[in-house]
């Protein structure tokens, strides 16, 4: 046998920097989060410390974090009077990738010491994101209760250097040789608003220098700020949370302007260890059915803000639902930018999920008006529920609520129809429509309404989703009125049984001559037993998709299996029986409506393609018939820009908020009754862009035009351009709070 050799692996410094720079961060205000993180940690590492020994302290407990920045050297420095570090420290902690000395000092403790600890940084890689922003990194430290202290200094080159220096404070001062191009990290503004983002509730107060504007010129006064609130409530008991500071964390959380339906504050020990404060609001924002957007929950590491979570902590049909989740020790990757799947994610998900659902259900039973005011604002994404969580279907089912045949208000539960459903009926009947009334209206509903059989009436588009996954509750089958053979089962009589025989017997000749002359276009015709009062129905098969669906499908732009329809007659009507012998009109106009498309955005849609099932289908109708068609918004749509101008500003929650003259009650009135999704310019677009929110003027809740649009900083008076506005804007304004409708001004060119 050949002998075996055990080696080492070759590593090249220098490129693994590059690597760790250029590839685990996204994000270059993480460097800013991370640098603070390991402020943080130094200043409870000598908290910790000094329980032993208080003359660590060196006469200063005044324990904070100092950011401060000088934009014509162009520097930035982080400074902290934590724990602080010697020439060992510096060689294994900044010197070692990927050792981290937070590990370490967790490793070294035990008992409540350990459980209490705050600290957070796992990977040692954090202080590497500096060089992200910065070409060069200098750390001054000494270590408390050490008279020496030192420099470390590096270009991530591969290559470091370590001097003895003098420092009188004990701690770490971190400056930054910032990269020409990352000047935005010499502005206050946005390091306040950086801090304020990921930093905020970190328990140590993190300082800047105060600053004021002189003759047009932003100068730093010497006097120290607070910059982050330094409470996290979550973390505190609830026997000591008034309800008015929950609801003012409800407001700074999501900026609503209202005080939230409920909220619900648990922390969960054990094996599972993690913090929740979820929110349910009263109001549903604009962007709620935007699937893409599920950024209702903030996820914090030990209090350090780590990404917005996705559906990998709460699901889709929960999207609803604000608030916070703080976990001690989550799976994220090494630059805590990704959640991992985890066995630990999956039982945070689940136990939210629960929980969430749990306390709809109590609301539902203790409180029904407010239940119902809840399901009015969120019960369509609620519907989406059954069909992508499977565990908790009959959970989810039991909060559903539903219009029916005998209730125009959606506030219809299975439990309560079951509870009123004849003895002799064995199934749940409900229609699909495009709208309530077309649903109300339906003739399916006849035989129902003759017999007093309640039916739900599903009209929300959701509705086709949640029937196709949920098909029976409490063992009771859910059975379209518009699908298959309709069997009413015990609750026709004998004697029924028997007349409806006699009619199929005696229409068969009349169904053999609608059949010829509809020939392939329709798959059967039979006679109905679903009407009373009118002439004939549409119905589909068993398990073909519904004529509802199909239409909604065909507007989507989505391909559909050939469905052909059953047309059902009712022999009994006097149309049908004079079918034989008088000719129906002819068609002579024909309107096929609107509903044209605007390319708010370039690449949305292709007019063309869009047009080409509807040449298709006018290519069979007779030439004879007059063809019209009421494409207004695909005219008038693109004739008309909008102009606005920034009225004032506002920071809220480390977000820039600018108010402008207009808004959803205004000319952006199609946002909420259209959907709009209108292009936005800036005329002034200098400068470096962040996350920012505009609003509109009336200080209502919902007058918000866009909560996530990359801006630069504006100011009072700057113009705000928005394109695409000559449908469903002036036309639905109003004058909400005195604000005066937009003037109109007609260009000719």
């Amino acid at each position: 046998m050949a002998k075996s050799e055990k080696l080492n692996f070759q590593t090249e410094v220098k490129q693994l920097l590059n690597l760790m720079i250029h590839s685990l961060y996204s994000n270059k205000e993480i460097a800013i989060r991370e640098l603070i993180s390991n402020a943080s940690d130094a200043t409870d590492k000598l908290r910790f410390e000094a329980l032993d020994n208080d003359k660590l302290y060196e006469g200063d407990s005044d324990l904070k974090v100092i950011v401060d920045f000088d934009s014509k050297a162009n520097t930035l420095t982080i400074a902290d009077n934590g724990i602080g570090m010697d020439r060992d420290d510096l060689i294994n902690n900044l010197g070692t990738i990927a050792r981290s000395g937070t590990k370490e000092f967790l490793a070294n403790m035990s008992g409540d010491n350990k459980k209490d600890a705050n600290l957070i940084g796992q990977f040692g890689v954090g202080f590497y994101s500096s060089f992200i922003i910065a070409k060069e990194v200098t750390v001054e430290t000494r270590k408390a209760g050490n008279s020496k202290a030192y420099s470390w200094s590096s270009q991530a080159d591969g290559e470091f250097t370590i001097q003895e220096i003098e420092k009188e404070s004990r701690g770490t001062l971190i400056t930054l040789k910032l990269k020409d191009d990352e000047k935005e990290f010499t502005d206050a503004w946005r390091l306040q608003s950086i801090i304020r983002k990921y930093s905020d509730h970190i328990s140590i107060p993190i300082q800047m220098y105060k600053t004021e504007m002189k003759k047009d010129e932003l100068v730093k006064l010497e006097e120290l700020e607070t910059i982050n609130n330094t409470h996290a409530i979550w973390t505190r008991a609830k026997s000591e949370i008034k309800q008015k500071e929950y609801e003012e964390f409800y407001k700074s959380l999501t900026y609503d302007a209202e005080e939230p339906l409920a909220c619900y504050h648990n922390r969960v020990e054990g094996k599972t260890e993690y913090t929740s404060l979820l929110y349910i609001p009263k109001k549903a924002p604009f962007d709620l059915y935007d699937r893409e957007n599920n950024n209702s929950i903030k996820l914090y590491v030990r209090k350090v803000f780590v990404m917005d979570a996705n559906e990998k902590l709460i699901p889709q049909y929960l999207r609803f639902v604000k608030g916070v989740i703080d976990s001690q020790d989550l799976s994220l990757n090494v630059s805590r930018e990704i959640l991992q799947d985890s066995p630990l994610v999956d039982s945070i998900k689940s136990g939210v999920t629960k929980r969430v659902i749990s306390s709809l259900q109590t609301m539902s039973e203790k409180e029904p008006e407010k239940y119902q005011s809840f399901w009015n604002e969120f019960g369509k994404v609620l519907k989406e529920g059954p069909a992508e969580d499977f565990a908790n279907k009959e959970s989810i089912a039991k909060l559903l609520r539903f219009a029916s045949s005998n209730s125009d208000e959606q506030s219809v539960s299975f439990e309560s129809y079951i509870k009123n459903m004849p003895k002799e009926q064995e199934s749940i009947y409900y229609i699909t429509a495009d709208s309530h009334q077309a649903a109300k209206n339906s003739p399916h509903l006849e035989i129902f309404k003759q017999k007093n059989i309640e039916v739900l009436l599903l009209s929300d588009r959701v509705d086709e989703w949640l029937v196709s996954s949920l098909h029976e509750f409490n063992g009771k089958k859910l059975q379209s009125i518009a699908k298959g053979d309709l069997d009413l089962g015990k609750l026709d009589t004998e004697e029924q049984k028997a007349e409806k025989e006699k009619i199929e017997k005696e229409a068969k000749s009349i169904i053999e001559k609608i059949k010829k002359s509809l020939g392939d276009k329709v798959k059967e015709v039979k006679v109905t037993h679903r009407l009373t009062n009118s002439p004939a129905c549409l119905v589909v098969g068993e398990h073909d998709i519904s004529g509802n669906l199909e239409r909604i499908l065909k507007a989507a732009g989505q391909s559909t299996p050939e469905n052909k329809p059953i047309l059902e007659i009712n022999p009994n009507h006097e149309l049908i029986k004079k079918i034989e012998t008088e000719k129906l009109p002819i068609i002579t106009c024909l309107d096929i409506g609107g509903g044209f498309p605007i390319a708010y955005d370039e690449d949305e849609f292709n007019i063309i393609e869009f047009c080409a099932p509807i040449r298709e289908a006018l290519a069979k109708v007779d030439k004879k018939i007059k063809l019209l068609a009421e494409p207004g918004r695909f005219i008038v749509g693109p004739a008309v820009m909008s102009i606005a101008s920034v009225m004032g500003q506002a920071m809220r929650s480390g977000k820039p908020w600018y108010y402008l003259d207009d808004g959803v009650y205004g000319s952006f009135s199609g946002i909420l009754f259209d959907h709009g999704h209108y292009p936005i310019d800036v005329l002034n677009n200098q400068g470096p862009k962040m996350l920012s929110v505009l609003a509109g003027p009336t200080c209502d809740s919902i007058d918000v035009i866009d909560e996530n649009i990359m801006l630069p900083k504006l100011n009072d008076g700057d113009l705000i351009m928005t394109r695409m506005m000559g449908a469903y804007t002036s036309a639905t304004a109003t004058d909400f709070n005195f604000f005066k409708k937009a003037n109109i001004v007609a260009l000719n060119e």
